[in-house]
């Protein structure tokens, strides 16, 4: 039985288009792997805490206290038995300044651990996580960062997640995109109705 990783990242809720299309992912890999189990986090109702001297202090080896931040602790190794335990992961990311959400970035801090999900060999960084895991990442934004288009080196949205998870190991991303989402109700509805032709041909 496959077991499918999604999270959320957008702060729009039911407005968000990444919330959408990622749960559309999630439907269409439902009905490509019949009882499929599905993980759900949503990293804007229950975030992970940002890095601290305190979480840095832990990692050491010191005594943790404070009970909220040994639940902090406690959700991040969760985080990182999600990935292990998932088969395919859904990552919904709509870009904020050029990049990704701080929710997610947290996240990402709290996967990225040497020793678990990664760790430095002889020819350098090796991602610890099992080959064969399939990353498909709902993305959304409001303008244009792709071909030739003027702001394309502004984007620092897909390119770090592409960048950051194949250090981890997971290699294996698919990308469903919609921009221009900002530029009109005709461009949105086409880039939406893009996307959704994507996802429905996933097989």
């Amino acid at each position: 039985m496959s077991t499918i990783l999604h999270i959320d990242t957008s702060v729009l809720g039911g407005y968000s288009v990444s919330r959408q299309l990622s749960a559309e992912i999630v439907a269409r890999q439902k009905t490509l792997h019949p009882g499929a189990t599905v993980i759900y986090r949503d990293l804007v109702q229950s975030p992970a805490q940002h890095l601290s001297d305190k979480h840095i202090a832990a990692f050491q080896g010191a005594e943790v206290t404070d009970a909220e931040l040994g639940a902090d602790l406690a959700a991040g190794g969760a985080f990182i038995d999600d990935l292990f335990a998932a088969d395919v992961i859904v990552i919904g990311v709509p870009m904020y300044n050029f990049s990704i959400p701080s929710q997610l970035k947290a996240w990402i801090d709290r996967v990225c651990v040497a020793g678990r999900t990664f760790q430095y060999g002889a020819n350098g960084p090796e991602g610890l996580l099992p080959k064969g895991k399939k990353v498909f990442i709902a993305s959304s934004r409001g303008g244009q960062y792709t071909g030739d288009s003027p702001a394309a080196f502004l984007e620092h949205q897909e390119s770090y997640l592409k960048a950051v998870l194949g250090f981890i190991g997971l290699t294996d991303v698919t990308i469903i995109r919609a921009e221009n989402l900002s530029r009109g109700d005709e461009a949105k509805s086409a880039a939406l109705a893009d996307a959704k032709k994507q996802i429905a041909s996933l097989a």
